[in-house]
C-alpha cells in the first residue's frame, strides 16, 4: 500500500482522513482496531482468508490488488496477464531461446506466468516453472534464510544461457541470490527480470533488478476515485466490472542487460537499434551503422528472429510509448515524437499494427472513474 500513498495524498487535501493498518497483524486485532477508529470504508490488498474476513465486516471496500468482482465493493488491479507478456517480449527482443519462470502461490503470479508463457508458446518456446510455497509476504525484502534445495535443482536443470521472469522484484532478487550462491553468473547464464519496478528491491538487488513497470500513481488515483464513488453511493460504479490497468514495460537494469545472440552481426545491430530507436532514423542508417548490406541484415533477421529489421524497430518503438502512455499524460503528438515515430497518425498505425490496439485505448482503459 506504500506505493499507492502518493496517489492517495491527493485526496487527503480534500479533507479525506486515511489512517493505516498492516493487513499481516491477526484477524481479531485487525477487528478490534476497526471497530474502534469506525472508518467509512476500507482500501486494502487481498491476502488469503484475511480480506474476505474484512468483507464480511461490511465496509465499503476497495481492494487495491484484486481481479475479481467484490459484492459491494471495487477491485482495481495491474493487468498481471500483460505483465507477463511484457516480461516475455522483452527476453524475445534479447533475443534469448530458453525460458524459466519462478512464481509463487498467490493468484497474480499464476496469471503473470501464463501470460508470459502464452507469448512464447505462439513464438515455439516453452517455459520451465518452479513455483515457491511461501509468497513472501511478511518477509519481503529479506534474504535467503536456509538453503533453498528445491529451487538449487531446478537452477541446475535449465539449459543455460536462459531468461527466467520471476512473478515479483521479492522473487527476482531471491533468484539472484540463488545464482550467486551457486556461481551462476547473472545476466550471461541467467538473465532475470522480476515485476512491479520497486526501486528498493531493485536497487538493492546484485546486479540491479530488471522489472516489468507498474503504473502506481495510476492505480491509487483509480483506488481513491473509487472509495468516493462507493461513498456517494454511486450504484453503478458498485456493479462495475473489475478495473485493470496496463504494465508500462520492462525498467532495464543489470540483470538482463546483455543480447543472447551468437551471430556477431545481429548482436551489432540490436545494440545499434537499442540505442537509436527513438531518433528519426530508419533501416538505411542502420545497414550503415553495423556496415551490412540490408539484404543480407533482413536474411539474417529473419533466420533468427523471423522478422525484419524493421519490424523490431517498430516493437521497440511501440515499447517506448506504451511506457509514455501508461506513465505520463504528454499529448500524443509528444509521445510519437519522443518514441521515434514522428507523428501520432504513424503511431496509431504501427502501434495498432503491433498491439492490436490503438494508443488511446491504453488512457481509456487506465483512467479509472473519469
Amino acid at each position: 500500500m506504500r506505493r499507492l500513498s502518493p496517489a492517495l495524498s491527493h485526496f487527503v487535501r480534500r479533507q479525506l482522513d486515511f489512517r493505516f493498518l498492516s493487513i499481516h497483524r491477526p484477524l481479531e486485532e485487525l477487528s478490534a482496531a476497526l471497530r474502534a477508529i469506525r472508518p467509512a470504508g476500507l482500501i486494502t490488498e487481498w491476502l488469503p482468508k484475511i480480506t474476505d474476513s474484512l468483507l464480511d465486516l461490511g465496509y465499503p471496500t476497495v481492494i487495491a490488488d484484486w481481479d475479481h468482482e467484490v459484492e459491494g465493493g471495487v477491485a482495481v488491479d495491474v493487468d498481471d496477464w500483460e505483465v507477463g507478456r511484457e516480461a516475455a517480449r522483452y527476453f524475445l527482443g534479447l533475443g534469448h531461446k530458453n525460458f524459466g519462470f519462478l512464481g509463487n502461490s498467490l493468484p497474480y503470479s499464476s496469471q503473470r506466468g501464463k501470460g508470459f508463457s502464452a507469448v512464447l508458446e505462439v513464438e515455439g518456446h516453452t517455459v520451465t516453472s518452479h513455483i515457491e510455497g511461501e509468497p513472501m509476504g511478511k518477509r519481503y525484502l529479506e534474504d535467503l534464510r536456509d538453503s533453498p534445495r528445491a529451487l538449487f535443482r531446478w537452477l541446475d536443470s535449465l539449459t543455460k544461457p536462459v531468461a527466467v521472469f520471476a512473478a515479483h522484484d521479492p522473487l527476482g532478487r531471491y533468484l539472484c541470490e540463488a545464482c550467486r550462491i551457486r556461481e551462476i553468473r547473472v545476466p550471461d547464464e541467467v538473465s532475470v527480470v522480476g515485476a512491479n519496478n520497486d526501486p528498493l528491491v531493485c536497487a538493492l538487488s546484485f546486479p540491479s533488478l530488471s522489472s516489468v513497470r507498474i503504473p502506481w500513481d495510476r492505480i491509487g488515483l483509480a483506488v481513491a476515485e473509487a472509495m468516493n464513488q462507493l461513498l456517494a453511493g454511486d450504484p453503478k460504479r458498485i456493479e462495475t466490472e473489475v478495473l485493470r490497468v496496463s504494465p508500462g514495460g520492462v525498467e532495464a537494469r543489470q540483470s538482463s542487460d546483455t543480447f543472447q545472440v551468437e551471430d556477431p552481426l545481429i548482436s551489432r545491430a540490436l545494440s545499434w537499434l537499442n540505442r537509436h530507436h527513438r531518433e528519426k532514423t530508419g533501416i538505411a542508417e542502420l545497414c550503415r551503422g553495423v556496415g551490412a548490406s540490408r539484404r543480407s541484415l533482413e536474411r539474417k533477421f529473419r533466420e533468427y528472429f523471423r522478422k525484419t529489421p524493421y519490424r523490431v524497430l517498430s516493437e521497440m518503438r511501440v515499447e517506448s510509448a506504451r511506457k509514455l502512455l501508461v506513465e505520463t499524460n504528454e499529448p500524443m503528438p509528444l509521445v510519437a515524437e519522443l518514441s521515434g515515430f514522428g507523428d501520432a497518425e504513424r503511431l496509431s498505425v504501427v502501434f495498432r499494427r503491433i498491439t492490436g490496439r490503438r494508443p488511446s485505448d491504453l488512457r481509456k482503459k487506465d483512467s479509472g472513474f473519469g
